[in-house]
């Protein structure tokens, strides 16, 4: 993606993408977040022009998470299981390329995309659900995950964490690594990485950007706070990235494990 008006990268990053993380486990293949999908890319008008428009997305079905799991020599089917962190036309797009998985999500972000306030109306695209998916419905529990409570486990190595604020019921996921340690995917919790840092540092423009997409600022910011804290504290045992952030995707291009 490359958004309109970034001015070489002064006011907001002239380069994003849409990061997914594909899961080998014992039992299928785990996606975390889709990106677009191919009927994305068939059908760019379903995305609204607007957001085409702005955000001028690639929309190339080689960069789909479909093409780059079948470059991995794995089909579609192999797919059993995908986790949300929310459901954004820029994340939840390629669900569709995989019919058979079952699809996670929490239960306030999935009510959310499927009886839409007026304003969360202008986020969701109900084109990218058509095919009837198998949401698996998520409840907060009053598991913790590193001081995160009211987690749900899928597993003992995927844990859906609550960081609401961006939308009703955004998540991050977590995924246990080979070696004991874990990625958590924070979707769009913070989308630059100095955001992880204290004090954060982004672009104005995706400060602006930010504000203007949240449904709870005081529960966005307080949870980008606690990521802070999850960062310094646990940077040895924890990778946080975010699901826009070039050089987040970039450091984690070689696949873990």
């Amino acid at each position: 993606m490359r958004p309109r008006g970034s001015f070489g990268g002064r006011v907001s990053p002239d380069r994003m993408v849409a990061h997914c993380l594909l899961v080998e486990r014992p039992g299928g293949l785990l996606l975390v977040d889709t990106g677009f999908g191919t009927a994305d890319v068939a059908d760019p008008g379903r995305l609204g022009q607007p957001f085409v428009g702005v955000v001028r997305p690639a929309l190339d079905r080689a960069e789909t998470a479909l093409a780059r799991v079948q470059a991995l020599g794995h089909s579609a089917d192999d797919v059993t299981d995908i986790a949300l962190t929310h459901l954004d036309l820029d994340h939840v797009g390629g669900i569709g390329d995989f019919p058979r998985a079952r699809v996670h999500v929490f239960g306030d972000e999935l009510d959310a995309a499927l009886h839409p306030t007026f304003r969360e109306k202008q986020r969701y695209v109900s084109a990218q659900w058509a095919h009837g998916p198998s949401w698996q419905r998520h409840e907060a529990h009053g598991d913790d995950w590193f001081g995160f409570t009211s987690v749900t486990a899928l597993g003992d190595d995927v844990v859906l964490v609550p960081l609401r604020g961006h939308t009703r019921g955004h998540c991050g996921v977590a995924v246990r690594r080979p070696d004991g340690g874990w990625l958590l995917h924070a979707g769009d919790s913070y989308f630059h990485t100095s955001e992880k840092e204290t004090p954060p540092s982004p672009p104005v423009g995706l400060r602006v950007f930010q504000r203007l997409l949240e449904v709870d600022h005081l529960q966005r910011t307080h949870n980008q706070e606690r990521l802070r804290e999850l960062y310094a504290g646990h940077r040895d045992e924890i990778t946080i990235f975010c699901a826009h952030d070039v050089s987040e995707f970039e450091a984690l291009a070689t696949p873990v494990g």
